[in-house]
């Protein structure tokens, strides 16, 4: 069973219903439809028995219709496209581009199911079935309308392929700076989904996406190198230039086209700031003292000294002259 893919590439992620799921849930949805069919019509027998036999029919018609007929096209309109039967068996009924269905869809669906299913006990309804190649019977073909798995298996969680390892070193010198950031965004992306897309749409896309980083960065794809190679070594170069300008140490040299971090431009390295300390400690240590004053001028300048004043103690302090 193949994913549906649009016509933009886009995978939906929901695959087409065969015949075993679908006669399930057509099996489930007509015995809850019966049920309530004849308990409606037990109900009506007992309490309106003073009708004609005319009378009794008419409204054994309508009833007929209001409850086979209408009943699973009110149902599926107001659900998107899930009965019962199709809750139960893990599917629903879509358009064919993959959009929710309406009541004109839901209608044909059900005018048809009736003549196609009901009537004619479901032979029609499986040799179109397991004619088409999308398991759709006549009702799904008239009405645009597609039945398709809802419980798919999960896909799981994909990351960014990473690059050959004979190919990184080819990435170092290129001058990234003039690539966009939108750019960035459409690569990353396209990895991402890369397993997902038809093969030709896989090749087309990734020559597309290397021409317009060739165009911004001047250099072109490595002889033998596959385009998508090329965007993954890409991609994982500047996740390392990110990651050495956010984490790297101070110092460490920028690889080309990865301008400095203001951070390490600022601050000297460790080596420069041991030799600072070396160069200051021996000329903090050797100072000289100031030189001090002859002993006459000290007495001379004091204040209410002279030679018969009492001498000033020498304790270093040089008065301002």
């Amino acid at each position: 069973m193949s994913e549906l893919v649009t016509g933009e590439a886009v995978v939906l992620g929901l695959r087409p219903a065969r015949l075993p799921s679908r006669a399930l849930a057509v099996c489930v949805d007509l015995v809850i439809v019966w049920v309530i069919y004849l308990a409606l019509t037990l109900a009506l027998l007992v309490s309106v028995d003073s009708l004609d036999p005319a009378a009794l029919a008419a409204v054994q018609v309508g009833l007929f219709m209001v409850v086979l007929v209408g009943l699973p096209i009110a149902v599926e309109t107001l659900t998107g496209g899930r009965s019962v039967g199709k809750i139960a068996a893990g599917l629903r009924v879509v358009r064919d581009d993959g959009g929710p269905i309406r009541f004109r869809h839901a209608l044909v669906r059900g005018a048809v199911g009736v003549v196609e299913m009901q009537l004619l006990f479901g032979v029609v309804a499986c040799t179109a079935s397991l004619v088409s190649e999308r398991g759709r019977r006549l009702g799904d073909v008239f009405a645009g309308t597609l039945v398709v798995r809802e419980r798919s298996p999960r896909l799981r969680q994909t990351t960014v392929p990473q690059p050959p390892r004979w190919c990184t070193a080819e990435f170092a010198g290129l001058d990234l700076s003039r690539v966009p950031d939108a750019l960035w965004l459409a690569i990353r992306q396209f990895l991402l989904r890369a397993e997902q897309l038809d093969p030709a749409v896989r090749h087309s896309m990734a020559e597309q996406l290397a021409d317009d980083v060739i165009e911004r960065t001047g250099a072109p794809v490595p002889q033998g190198m596959p385009a998508i190679s090329y965007l993954a070594g890409i991609a994982a170069e500047r996740r390392e230039r990110e990651a050495r300008r956010s984490f790297g140490s101070p110092g460490m040299p920028s690889s080309p086209g990865m301008p400095s971090s203001p951070s390490s431009a600022s601050q000297p390295s460790p080596q420069a700031q041991a030799q600072a300390q070396a160069q200051a400690q021996p000329s903090s240590s050797t100072a000289t003292p100031p030189p001090s004053r002859p002993a006459s001028e000290r007495e001379g300048s004091a204040p209410g000294g002279g030679e018969d004043g009492p001498p000033t103690p020498r304790t270093g302090f040089i008065p301002p002259s």
